[in-house]
Order: C-alpha cells, then sequence, then structure tokens
C-alpha cells in the first residue's frame, strides 16, 4: 500500500463498492466490478474492470491502485496476478452476517473512518435485532431457498441465518454453513422429503421461473408449491454478502414469509 489511507482502490465485488459509498468514500473507488449496482449511480461513475472469477488485470494496472480489494478463493488467481505485478491485495471471505459486520468495520479502518463504518454496523445490528424480535412467537414456516437450478444449491451462511431472523426455518441449515457451492448440492428428493413451507430462489446471473420449479416431478404436493409460495429473490441484494443483503434482502425475505 503506497499511502495510507489508499486513495486509489479497486473493488472487484459488490460489497466493498456499497460499503464504501455509505461510509462516504466512494471518491476513493478508480474501478469496480461489472456486477456493481448499488448504488445505481456506480456504473456511471467508476469504470468496470472485473467480471467474478476474471478480471482485466492490465486494465487494473492501467488506473495504479494503492489497494484492491477481493472475496472468497474464487478470486484467488486475480489476487495472486496482482500480487506479482506489486498491487496490494486484501481478500475478504464474510461468509455469515458477523463476518459481514466485520468486513464493514474493517473496510472502515482501512480508510480511516473506523468510527462511522462502526455507526453502521450498529444500526445493522439494531436492525436485525428489531427484526427478530418481530417474528418472535410465530408460526416459523419451512423455508427452501435454491441459489441455483441446475444443480439445485440451497442456502449458503449469511442467507440462512436471515432466513431465521425474519422468522422462517431453513429446511437444510446443517449444509449452510458449507463454503463450496458444490458442498450445497441437494436432490429433488431431498427436497421433496423436507416438506417446504415456502420455496424462496434467487439464480444469479438468470431470471427464475417460478413455473419451472412448481413443474417438477414430484413437486406437486409439496406445500410450498401447492400454495403457490415461491417467490424471486434478485441475486443483487440477497447473493452478495454485504449492506444490500442487511437491509433489501432481508426485507424481500420477511414479505415473503408474511
Amino acid at each position: 500500500m503506497r499511502s495510507f489511507p489508499p486513495e486509489r482502490i479497486v473493488c472487484l465485488t459488490e460489497e466493498t463498492v456499497e460499503t464504501l459509498y455509505l461510509l462516504g468514500e466512494d471518491r476513493r473507488i478508480v474501478g469496480v466490478s461489472g456486477y456493481a449496482v448499488r448504488p445505481k449511480r456506480v456504473r456511471a461513475e467508476k469504470p468496470r474492470v472485473a467480471a467474478f472469477t476474471s478480471a482485466d488485470i492490465p486494465k487494473i494496472l492501467a488506473l495504479e491502485p494503492d489497494l484492491v480489494l477481493t472475496f472468497s478463493d474464487l478470486q484467488a488467481e486475480i489476487a495472486q496476478s496482482l500480487l506479482r505485478e506489486g498491487v496490494t491485495v486484501i481478500g475478504f471471505n464474510q461468509r455469515d452476517i458477523a463476518g459481514v459486520l466485520a468486513m464493514i468495520r474493517a473496510l472502515g479502518a482501512l480508510v480511516g473512518v473506523a468510527d462511522r463504518a462502526d455507526a453502521l454496523a450498529r444500526s445493522y445490528e439494531a436492525r436485525l435485532d428489531q427484526i427478530r424480535s418481530a417474528s418472535e412467537g410465530r408460526p416459523r414456516p419451512r423455508v427452501y431457498f435454491e441459489e441455483w437450478d441446475e444443480p439445485m444449491i440451497s442456502g449458503i451462511g449469511w442467507v440462512s441465518e436471515l432466513i431465521g431472523i425474519a422468522g422462517g426455518q431453513d429446511v437444510f441449515p446443517h449444509l449452510a454453513g458449507e463454503k463450496s457451492a458444490k458442498d450445497r448440492i441437494v436432490t429433488p428428493e431431498q427436497v421433496i422429503a423436507a416438506a417446504p413451507e415456502v420455496i424462496l430462489a434467487s439464480w444469479c446471473g438468470k431470471k427464475v421461473r417460478p413455473e419451472r420449479i412448481a413443474a417438477r416431478p414430484g413437486w406437486g404436493d409439496m406445500p410450498a408449491v401447492a400454495s403457490g409460495a415461491i417467490h424471486e429473490i434478485k441475486s443483487s441484494i440477497i447473493l452478495q454478502p454485504g449492506p444490500a443483503a442487511l437491509t433489501e434482502g432481508l426485507d424481500a425475505i420477511v414479505a415473503a414469509l408474511r
């Protein structure tokens, strides 16, 4: 890192972009992921330099970043390439709500606004507590969250936690802690046996087709299908472990469970 706080930051995932905007430190961002859509103006304000598992290394280097922020092992090769070029890289790996809040606080400290970041994190903690309390004492519907359809992949850690906070119960909680999507693959028969009362789906990169879910062999008598309780949640507000999931993503789950 050539300066502290870093003045030229490239964010290769959505959640760090949104966090820096919320902290009022978006002037430091010089490049973003193509998936960065929050706030809406980011697409007009910041150059796109990467997808998720691929990045334009020469374009990133041309921006002369003080710091590049990555996420998870899926961006390890990008990080390695940048490190070899002498770029400072910090990789976050949050997989649950506690990790999201820690990321917010850590990022705030990195850019010299630790107090502001702590206040933001505390506001989310208070909001989560409020919604959790509002759901207490109510029936908790069984929820199947589908992150992908072929193969069928169940929800990751923070999604499972948000379902619980919203008043539901994840039917595959034992899989939520698995970091790799391949370790969260489920079969149609397993979902049938779990008998979910609500199905939430978020297929990253493509629109959810509730009618296709309902038409799966043997699913017609499933409580969620029989009652038409199949809901899409946009991937941009639930599949990135950042502020969006704690706000609009959680709100969408709450609305689907009513």
